[in-house]
């Protein structure tokens, strides 16, 4: 399994929101390549990275800090938040990004998202952000009409691979990851899934790990110190 160590971009921040409520933000660093340079040291070769601010306006205005993270840390870069068209998607893989992330894009406009797999294929992968069950968008802000297990029947159908399943509930809050839930999907679908949402410990890494999950994204955790990033690469192994 691999682990994603993750930094959330606002203002050019590096930052955590509790359960993707802008108005509950911590800002960590105002310089994230560091951040990323500290996964590196200790052994990440993945790192995940949310524009929080194009995430709410479709735009790239944190583009020039994506890339100095790429050009400054040598890990593998996937990169979600508020990617609506082919330009941005080709902004961010011409500038560092090895892979993007579609969101809201996905579950609202199919042909961009058949467009840009028949164009980019694996570099394209998908979020699937689950709210009392259903796809959440906008920012987590609005409940879409698809129940999880439609739009990821859907995502495998349109020959998506990689899909970061987060469980809104679980973000930021410290209080354990959807277990269960990651559980179903490993038996469930071929798709590569990446557990988000509530990694607290390294319990967690142990158990998702064991589900042969293709990875989890560590946010706060690292942050706070609760999880040791090393010990988690090690152990996810």
């Amino acid at each position: 399994m691999n682990i994603f160590p993750a930094i959330d971009l606002y203002d050019k921040k590096a930052v955590r929101l509790y359960k993707g409520d802008y108005q509950q933000m911590t800002i960590y660093s105002d310089e994230p390549w560091e951040i990323a340079k500290d996964f590196q040291s200790k052994g990440a070769k993945f790192i995940h990275v949310v524009d929080l601010e194009g995430a709410k306006t479709g735009e790239t205005p944190n583009l020039d800090v994506v890339k100095r993270i790429a050009s400054e840390a040598d890990l593998f870069l996937e990169i979600g938040g508020g990617i609506r068209d082919m330009k941005t998607v080709k902004a961010y893989l011409e500038n560092g990004a090895d892979r993007v992330i579609l969101g809201t894009s996905a579950v609202n406009d199919e042909d961009f998202l058949k467009e840009a797999i028949a164009t980019y294929g694996e570099r394209i992968a998908v979020g699937a952000d689950v709210k009392d069950g259903y796809i959440a968008i906008k920012g987590w802000i609005e409940k879409s009409q698809y129940s999880l297990e439609e739009f990821l029947n859907k995502m495998q159908k349109l020959g998506v691979k990689t899909i970061i399943c987060t469980d809104i509930s679980k973000d930021g809050a410290m209080k354990g990851t959807n277990l269960a839930l990651y559980k179903e999907l490993s038996k469930k679908y071929t798709l590569d899934i990446i557990a988000s949402g509530g990694v607290s410990n390294i319990d967690d890494i142990k158990a998702l790990k064991e589900m042969n999950l293709y990875g989890a994204i560590i946010g706060k955790a690292y942050y706070t110190g609760a999880i040791d990033l090393k010990e988690a690469v090690e152990v996810a192994k």
